[in-house]
């Protein structure tokens, strides 16, 4: 066997990953983020003064569920195929 032969019979080396899985990732990340920095603030800087901003709806119900859906969104991205042969 040729030394040019073996070298066709190697399978093409491609990534896991395509353009489509990288862009949900980002995406994901971004939704992640965004609710961190919702999440942020709120704190008193005395120590002896409740601050009742720490409650709000941001804080709660919005930034958590941007961060649940962020995750998601990674979910997705991992497990999209893009080699998928559309019929």
């Amino acid at each position: 066997m040729s030394k040019k032969n073996k070298i066709e019979q190697q399978p093409k080396q491609e990534f896991i990953f395509q353009k489509k899985n990288y862009m949900f990732m980002f995406i994901g990340l971004a939704c992640i983020a965004v609710g961190f920095i919702l999440m942020s603030g709120g704190g008193s800087d005395d120590p002896n003064v409740f601050n009742p901003e720490i409650y709000n709806f941001r804080r709660i119900r919005l930034a958590p569920t941007l961060v649940l859906i962020g995750l998601g969104i990674e979910i997705y991205a991992i497990l999209l195929n893009p080699h998928k042969k559309k019929n």
